[in-house]
């Protein structure tokens, strides 16, 4: 072998490594491999190979012992390596540092590149530059889910939800939105409802960028409802790390409600992610997301990966109010509502995440929200050859 084949393992190896760390299955493509030698340099494959085949969280002892480096070379390699998106390097409940090798998508280096605050002129352009490799990497995905769509289909229908959906209960108006009680609702134990007791649990509260709207504009395409761009929060030990590492800044709870209030009035999705993808741990992150830039929407709609969310509520349509205005139509953010047979909106069960956007803009205030958990799953649509 070669000495340029051998390079060429070894990014194979570590791409394949940063690739089984997320929930979504990217092959080990020429599309890939330019991403990750976007951000690591021989050095750093070599380091992550040495310290993530077979484990993907280790401690500092660890580390020494897989790669033979001493501390202040760990150190200075995976501070690199955080700050590029790649390594999660926070102190567990114990106070023990763990090193956790991130996946490239959900959460990891996409997300946290385009989190600032977009440069202009040419300090764009390697913004540009990665941005147009991860949309050949998500053409790619899609193209992969269709070719074997029968038989990724049953891996996806095992996994758990991605987000939790944590809807607005106010009108556009400041009306309250009726919520219709689950019987028995008060036997059950609930993660956080709002959004309100979600920054109220947390004294480390940090706000960033919108990742997938930065993203979009960066390959050109502006945010169609105009929505605020600074609306990403991370909590606790997830908000120390983004601040770390310049991914994002500190605000008080007050500041950070004020910013939720923000989204809410451009009509965007709240979405909780908890850790390990568990509603029943801690939430880590807030996503304020709009129909037409969220990948989570964009990648089912466009046929690369179901949609899977928890969600406590399902919009309810009152058929006598109804006018058919087909406001709730062109707001819903999954397309769960369609204007029926009889000129009043219908929803589709299935599709609805319980986020209230329709309730919210309603003008006649015919939407509520029933309670009651549920998993939301919806296949990618299979698109035609």
């Amino acid at each position: 072998m070669s000495d340029k084949e051998a390079v060429e393992q070894k990014f194979k190896k570590a791409a394949g490594l940063i690739s089984s760390a997320g929930m979504i299955p990217f092959a080990v493509t020429d599309t890939l491999l330019e991403i990750v030698r976007f951000y690591l340099d021989e050095a750093d494959a070599d380091f992550i190979n040495a310290a993530f085949d077979g484990a993907k969280s280790l401690s500092i002892d660890q580390l020494k012992e897989k790669t033979g480096l001493s501390e202040e070379e760990i150190t200075a390699r995976t501070d690199s390596l955080a700050k590029k998106g790649i390594l999660f390097n926070q102190p567990n409940s114990r106070g023990v540092m763990v090193y956790r090798l991130l996946p490239l998508i959900l959460v990891g280096a996409f997300e946290y590149t385009f989190m600032n605050k977009l440069p202009e002129g040419k300090e764009r352009e390697p913004l540009e530059k990665i941005a147009k490799l991860y949309h050949t990497l998500l053409q790619e995905l899609r193209d992969n889910m269709q070719r074997g769509y029968d038989n990724l289909l049953p891996i996806f229908e095992q996994q758990p939800p991605v987000d939790r959906t944590v809807p607005t209960f106010t009108t556009e108006t400041g009306n309250t939105i009726q919520i219709n009680r689950a019987i028995g609702a008060e036997d059950t134990v609930l993660p956080a409802q709002t959004v309100e007791e979600i920054i109220n649990k947390f004294d480390d509260i940090a706000v960033g960028h919108c990742f997938c709207r930065n993203y979009n504009k960066v390959l050109g395409h502006d945010c169609e409802i105009h929505a605020p761009a600074e609306v990403c929060f991370t909590f606790g030990k997830s908000a120390r790390h983004t601040v770390a590492q310049g991914f994002a800044r500190l605000v008080s709870k007050e500041e950070a409600l004020a910013i939720m209030k923000q989204a809410e009035e451009a009509g965007l999705v709240h979405k909780a992610f908890h850790n390990g993808s568990n509603i029943s741990k801690e939430e880590n992150s807030i996503c304020n997301c709009c129909k037409d830039c969220c990948d989570t929407f964009t990648l089912w709609r466009n046929g690369a990966t179901p949609m899977i969310n928890s969600t406590n509520y399902l919009s309810v349509i009152d058929e006598d109010t109804c006018t058919g205005c087909g406001i709730c139509v062109e707001r819903c953010p999954v397309d769960a509502i369609v204007l029926g047979s009889e000129g009043t909106a219908v929803r589709e069960e299935k599709y609805c995440i319980g986020c209230g956007i329709c309730a919210r803009f309603c003008p006649e205030g015919a939407i509520s929200l029933q309670e009651g958990m549920r998993r939301v799953y919806v296949p990618p649509p299979r698109l035609r050859a």
